[in-house]
């Protein structure tokens, strides 16, 4: 069931059209699904980690941007958590540097990973495509486009049933990341959710969400494009000009 300008969904039909959204996430690209599977290599393990970072590091300034948009207290206090999950705080290491650990694991060093050398120019302008509608958009409707998180835990979940039987050479500790990650989304959804179902409730507005949801499907699907083009058809940015990573940051 999908809305229309003119009719609204009941609240539970509405909590399902969205969840609906979930048969366009990025679990079903064929890069996570050769991930799943264990037809990866090193090189393509890599390559999405080290690009993944890229998308990690900005997350805690999507969300800075939603607080500062949102004039409600009571929304800002539970947002910030999600800064702190990623940033870190006190004596607790946050999401990015769980993440830096599960570069290390797959035998990246965090110094490459930290220099962006290997962002590609399409996972670059599609992450910041996502931080520029954030900036812009009501805080309501950046919070509608962080509803991906729905269909986060099954994804975190098979990496950590299925990367340790697929590729033994990662390191245990890498999977830090997926396991933290596994009960922070299921607690941010419930407030992310809660904020949709709440603020879009005519048809148009309905209809609206449906379409920034989407959206940020899109962000996450053309990350893996553009990997796939790099690292499964061995066609990177400029291939046929040069040998030289131009993409590569400072080059």
């Amino acid at each position: 069931m999908n809305a229309s300008v003119d009719t609204a969904m009941n609240r539970r039909a509405f909590e399902q059209a969205l969840r609906d959204k979930g048969r366009y996430y990025h679990s079903h690209h064929p890069y996570h699904r050769a991930m799943y599977s264990g037809r990866c290599t090193p090189e393509q393990i890599r390559g999405w980690v080290a690009n993944r970072y890229y998308y990690q590091i900005m997350i805690p300034q999507k969300d800075a941007a939603i607080l500062a948009n949102c004039p409600d207290p009571r929304v800002r206090r539970l947002w910030l958590q999600r800064i702190l999950d990623h940033d870190g705080h006190g004596d607790e290491a946050g999401g990015i540097e769980a993440w830096l650990a599960l570069a290390e694991a797959v035998g990246l060093s965090r110094a490459e990973v930290i220099d962006q050398r290997h962002v590609l120019p399409g996972v670059r302008f599609a992450v910041d495509a996502y931080v520029r509608f954030v900036r812009r958009a009501s805080w309501q409707e950046a919070a509608c486009a962080s509803l991906t998180e729905l269909f986060a835990p099954e994804i975190h979940q098979s990496r950590l049933d299925s990367w340790p039987r697929h590729y033994p050479w990662i390191e245990s500790e890498g999977y830090r990341y997926f396991r933290k990650r596994l009960s922070e989304a299921r607690r941010d959804v419930q407030h992310g959710l809660t904020v949709t179902l709440d603020h879009f409730v005519t048809g148009a507005q309905q209809a609206r969400a449906l379409e920034i949801l989407q959206f940020k499907l899109d962000i996450l699907w053309t990350l893996l494009d553009a990997l796939t083009m790099a690292y499964m058809h061995h066609t990177p940015p400029y291939h046929t000009v040069t040998d030289r990573p131009v993409w590569h940051r400072g080059l």
